[in-house]
């Protein structure tokens, strides 16, 4: 079982980027943009998804290692396989005072139907977690912000799809 537990992610600079449209955390003004947004850019189109939006290449690779790099400034979760990047998807991470922590992770646990420990047995639907302490990515409420008790949530098809690619140790980045 996993909780959203977390302790407040330290200080870090903000890059200095200023979404186009202030109610959209996923637009970019031109040439400002992370790499992996532009790689995504590039090979899904313009990425102008709303919370719960997601995208999968059609030509998805059946095998290869996968790893996940999630970007907390722009609430974005890529998928690569192969080194290549297959999917994207929006996310709520953290709130204030529950940030989500950066770092580089690899997935500790895997369940299709987890529960949260420490939140009220909150249904985490798969759900992997990638520290001791229960911070997992996995389906869950997507209102377009950073909303969670510091775990990354995914729309449910999308988790659904990914807890298919990954095993124990798939590496995660988060950054931001």
């Amino acid at each position: 079982m996993a909780s959203c537990a977390t302790t407040p992610a330290p200080k870090v600079p903000q890059a200095p980027l200023t979404p186009v449209a202030e109610k959209s955390p996923y637009r970019w003004s031109q040439g400002s943009a992370p790499e992996a947004y532009k790689a995504a850019a590039a090979k899904f189109g313009p990425l102008t998804l709303k919370p719960g939006e997601y995208k999968w290449v059609a030509d998805l690779p059946k095998t290869g290692e996968t790893k996940v790099v999630i970007d907390l400034l722009s609430q974005l979760f890529y998928v690569y396989r192969q080194d290549r990047l297959v999917g994207v998807s929006t996310i709520s991470s953290g709130k204030k005072g529950k940030e989500t922590q950066l770092g580089l992770w690899a997935v500790r646990t895997k369940k299709v139907k987890g529960f949260s420990r420490k939140y009220d047995n909150a249904p985490m639907p798969y759900m992997q977690m990638y520290d001791e302490k229960g911070l997992a990515f996995h389906a869950g409420k997507l209102p377009g912000y950073p909303a969670s008790h510091g775990c990354v949530r995914l729309p449910l098809k999308f988790a659904q799809q990914l807890y298919g690619m990954t095993k124990i140790g798939t590496k995660v980045i988060i950054e931001g």
